[in-house]
């Protein structure tokens, strides 16, 4: 039996050009065992979860059930996860119940608390829906705010204030006092990809990326696990979310660039990271043939031809993090198990000369 011990499994999600996040962890210290679960992707990846836990865990209990945001490729999932398995804590924010805080900052002095409420719930349903099936079986629904410990993780983001100010700017929100910048579109995929050169020493990764409100308001959860391993999860956050993040961490003596596991944010996106963002979470760009230090895992569809963006793998190569990618395929970061039967290291990302323009 192991005392001690961690198993990190990133469950692909999707295909071609669709991604999501479905996470299955199981911790083991000092004998006690805990699961938990960070998203679950669509419902086809949430079936895979389940049965990754049955199978490779030996259990159908999940201590921790954590939706980050609730956007489809992480929440859908989790309804089958809620159905199938032992869930016994709930963690999602319930943007619903935030409306009684923002009304006054509506413009339109027709929207009332009751009709932000079922505003938000009917463009949420999936979310809504999680959280009734909780409630159906008696399991306790938190809200994962900055500052909240779940079991072996702490909350770095979002603050419960910021948040508010987030959900004005999710979609088919009312009008209100808060600017949003950005607006979730359909992306057009061509076969034409634009290239741009870099090298070791030249780094095309911009200062200002840019992401939806939403995304903003993932959970970035800090781990501690056992043999004094530090993780980030990361899930969609993007610029602004992150340095909050990294900020709160170093107020309260943490210094993230301790975590030998990350994960990389938004399946890679450039919107996500900045060179100076990754110098506070990660560290400075090392001389060229460094040795890595640390671990990225990012959830990609098989052959997705967006994610990670090159420009953002090398970004984390240069800094010293090895990047493995699902590319449709389970990968595990373990310490304490022995290696699963018949399974085979992921290969590495290497470094790209040519990046996306």
């Amino acid at each position: 039996m192991i005392n001690s011990g961690y198993q990190i499994d990133f469950i692909p999600v999707e295909s071609g050009k669709k991604n999501g996040d479905a996470i299955s962890i199981r911790i083991v210290d000092e004998g006690v065992t805990k699961i938990y679960v960070i998203d679950g992707g669509t419902k086809t990846s949430g079936q895979d979860l389940v049965n990754h836990i049955k199978t490779h865990y030996g259990t159908d209990r999940v201590d921790y059930l954590i939706n980050t945001h609730p956007d489809l490729d992480h929440i859908s999932g989790l309804t089958v996860v809620m159905e199938q398995l032992n869930v016994h804590e709930l963690w999602m924010h319930k943007p619903w119940e935030h409306a009684h805080e923002i009304i006054d900052d509506i413009i339109d002095n027709r929207v009332t608390v009751n009709s932000l409420t079922k505003r938000l719930q009917d463009s949420l349903k999936i979310a809504k829906k999680l959280e009734q099936m909780a409630l159906d079986k008696g399991i306790p629904v938190h809200e994962p705010f900055q500052g909240d410990n779940i079991g072996h993780f702490h909350v770095l983001s979002p603050h419960h204030k910021w948040y508010n100010e987030l959900i004005k700017g999710f979609n088919n929100m009312p009008a209100s006092d808060r600017k949003t910048f950005f607006v979730e579109a359909v992306k057009k995929y061509t076969d034409t990809i634009k290239t741009v050169f870099e090298n070791w020493n030249f780094e095309t990764l911009s200062e200002d990326g840019l992401t939806s409100d939403k995304n903003e308001s993932s959970v970035v959860l800090f781990g501690l696990l056992p043999n004094d391993t530090y993780v980030l999860f990361t899930a969609d956050a993007g610029l602004l979310a992150l340095n909050k993040a990294y900020d709160y961490a170093f107020e309260n003596g943490v210094d993230l660039k301790e975590c030998e596991f990350i994960q990389m944010p938004h399946h890679g996106s450039r919107r996500n990271v900045s060179p100076s963002l990754l110098d506070k979470l990660i560290g400075p760009k090392l001389p060229i043939n460094s040795n890595p230090t640390k671990i990225a895992f990012v959830n990609t569809s098989k052959d997705c031809p967006e994610h990670p963006k090159k420009s953002v793998s090398n970004a984390f190569i240069r800094r010293g993090v090895k990047v493995l990618t699902t590319n449709g395929k389970t990968i595990c970061r373990y310490w304490g198990y022995p290696a699963r039967k018949g399974w085979k290291p992921s290969t590495p990302l290497p470094f790209f000369n040519q990046v996306e323009e």
